[in-house]
C-alpha cells in the first residue's frame, strides 16, 4: 500500500487540488451570480495551490521521463559523449532544485520567524511557500529515480 502510494504520490495529491481548486472557483462563481460578491480567500487559496500543482508537474514529469530535452542536439552526439551530457544534465538539475530548495527553505525559516500571515485567510503563508523545499526535494528524488531507469535501460 505505502509503495503504491508513493509511485502515484504526485497523481494523488494533484488530484486532489484540482479538485479542491474547482470546487472552490465553481463556488465563487455561484456566490457572484446570487448575491454579487466574490468571495476574497478564493482568488488566494487558488494560486498558491496552482504553484504546488507546478511543482508536483514538475516532478512527475521527471519521474514519467517526460521533461524538455534536447533530444535533436543530443542524438547528433555519439554515445559516448551522450553519457557525459547525461550526466551533467542530472548534476546541474539536481544543482538547480537544491539551491531552490534552500532559497525555499530560508524562505520558509523567515517566514515563521516573522509570523507572516496571508491577506485574505489570516493563516500563516509558509503554509502555502512549504511547497518550494519540500517538492524541490522531491524533484531531486524523482530525477534520480528517473536516470537510475535509464542507465538500467541504456537509453542514456
Amino acid at each position: 500500500m505505502g509503495k503504491k502510494i508513493w509511485n502515484n504520490l504526485e497523481e494523488i495529491i494533484s488530484s486532489a487540488m484540482i479538485a479542491i481548486m474547482v470546487t472552490v472557483a465553481f463556488v465563487n462563481v455561484i456566490t457572484r451570480y446570487f448575491i454579487k460578491m466574490s468571495l476574497a480567500w478564493t482568488e488566494e487559496l487558488e494560486v498558491n495551490l496552482f504553484v504546488w500543482l507546478v511543482l508536483l508537474g514538475t516532478a512527475l514529469a521527471f519521474k514519467k521521463g517526460g521533461h524538455l530535452g534536447m533530444s535533436f542536439i543530443y542524438e547528433k552526439f555519439s554515445p559516448k559523449y551522450r553519457k557525459v551530457l547525461f550526466a551533467m544534465s542530472i548534476g546541474l538539475g539536481t544543482v538547480f532544485f537544491a539551491v531552490l530548495a534552500y532559497l525555499g527553505y530560508l524562505e520558509v525559516r523567515d517566514e515563521i520567524a516573522l509570523s507572516v500571515t496571508t491577506e485574505s485567510l489570516g493563516i500563516p503563508v509558509y503554509i502555502y511557500t512549504i511547497a518550494t523545499p519540500v517538492l524541490s526535494v522531491l524533484i531531486i528524488i524523482r530525477m534520480f529515480q528517473a536516470a537510475v531507469k535509464q542507465i538500467h535501460a541504456g537509453k542514456y
